[in-house]
């Protein structure tokens, strides 16, 4: 099953720099992804990560590789996610970019996911929410990043 997700976020009061400066920082990714067991980068930006799930119908641990390229600092980059676990793979490419604006910064997320097994078996509005809750508490954990980033 594809999806095609698409989420935005206003960083209010935050500059572009300080959000790509935090989006970079690895342990504010790895307190922000939601379930993160763990985040190591193994390779210049190549990382491999676990991720325990629980929402609704979608439980278990994922182990993936998640991939930064078409880096264009500060404006936008790629996350390319190849995730597997006993709910079925996720193949993910996700177009992220910034914009500045008066109030703050945008973060858009336009992502193609591809799923299969059991997260394909749920249907694509289940996983479609799933993913805008996943996605919603990352943003809502950068934003809190963002406050500590100020402060060094």
């Amino acid at each position: 099953m594809l999806l095609n997700i698409e989420s935005s976020h206003t960083f209010k009061g935050v500059s572009r720099e300080l959000l790509w400066k935090t989006l970079q920082n690895k342990e504010a990714l790895r307190r922000s992804l939601p379930g993160c067991q763990s985040f190591e980068e193994v390779e210049d930006n190549v990382f491999n990560a676990e991720l325990g799930i629980n929402i609704g119908p979608v439980k278990g641990a994922f182990t993936g590789v998640v991939r930064q390229v078409d880096i264009n600092e500060p404006e936008s980059y790629r996350l390319l996610l190849e995730g597997k676990g006993k709910p079925g793979e996720i193949d993910a490419d996700a177009q992220m970019s910034l914009e500045e604006t008066d109030e703050g910064t945008i973060l858009t997320c336009r992502a193609d996911v591809k799923v299969t097994g059991v997260l394909a078996a749920v249907g694509q509005r289940v996983m479609g929410g799933v993913a805008k809750v996943i996605l919603g508490q990352f943003f809502k954990d950068i934003q809190k990043e963002t406050k500590e980033m100020a402060k060094l």
